[in-house]
């Protein structure tokens, strides 16, 4: 299974980060930042399926997505489409992500900006907000609930907002349990990387309708997106199906159209 590896692996690289910055210096960093997230408010249009859309060269199931990558060039094609939110992979080892991708995508586009990673340490939050981001993703399955509460409080408190993100019945009850703002359901499955978008329908019957739902993976079509809206989901995360197209763009227009 990978996500044992990219646990283990992440633990490494935090233990590094420390090495060069120390917590208490980052702290202070992240004492000076003034974050004003809209990515809540940029998500949660009602009426209208919001879309938050995903920087990713690569991932551990599929290889290298996209070749002609720049992360700036493809930040603006989604500004210029409409998304309410960039989501930006940071994992480096499995997903040839990097930190440094978020400020470079700040200074080109005025949309919030979502950290996505194997978030496992509160280290990590501290050094989302120095990198600028406006939003963080929580991987509900990887954190223990005391964890979890922790984090998103954490994040909250430098101004950040917060995506759980959720597979299972006992992750959406550690999510409402934290008191997150903003639910993701990921179609898939973290252990083998299979992917069923029936998991979004099978799961929103839990979460109350005062909650900010995402769907997130394996969402390719116009009609799988108008089939979430139908259910309740108010904005839904892709990336993979962007990145394999020549035109970002085209692409954009053609799923959201509504």
């Amino acid at each position: 299974m990978i996500l044992p590896k990219i646990i283990e692996q992440k633990r490494r690289e935090v233990d590094r980060a420390k090495d060069n910055i120390p917590l208490s210096e980052l702290k202070q960093k992240a004492d000076t930042m003034c974050i004003r997230s809209i990515f809540k408010k940029n998500i949660s249009r009602r009426g209208h399926i919001n879309l938050i859309a995903e920087i990713k060269k690569s991932s551990p199931s599929k290889g290298i997505i996209r070749q002609d990558f720049d992360p700036v060039r493809i930040a603006f094609a989604y500004f210029l489409s409409g998304a309410g939110a960039i989501s930006v992979l940071t994992d480096e080892r499995f997903f040839d992500g990097r930190l440094g991708y978020i400020e470079k995508v700040k200074e080109k586009v005025t949309l919030p900006v979502l950290r996505k990673d194997f978030i496992i340490d509160e280290y990590q939050i501290y050094e989302s907000a120095v990198a600028g981001a406006d939003a963080m993703l929580l991987i509900a399955q990887i954190l223990t609930r005391e964890e979890l509460n922790h984090y998103v409080g954490l994040a909250r408190s430098l101004g950040m907002d917060v995506l759980v993100e959720t597979h299972n019945e006992e992750d959406v009850e550690k999510a409402l349990a934290s008191g997150a703002q903003i639910i993701g359901i990921n179609n898939r499955d973290l252990t083998n990387f299979n992917v069923d978008i029936s998991v979004t329908q099978r799961l929103i019957h839990m979460i109350p309708e005062n909650k900010i739902i995402v769907s997130e993976s394996g969402i390719e079509t116009y009609e799988q997106v108008m089939f979430l809206k139908s259910l309740g989901v108010n904005a839904v995360l892709i990336g993979e199906t962007f990145m394999r197209v020549k035109n970002i763009s085209d692409k954009v227009r053609e799923m959201m159209k509504e």
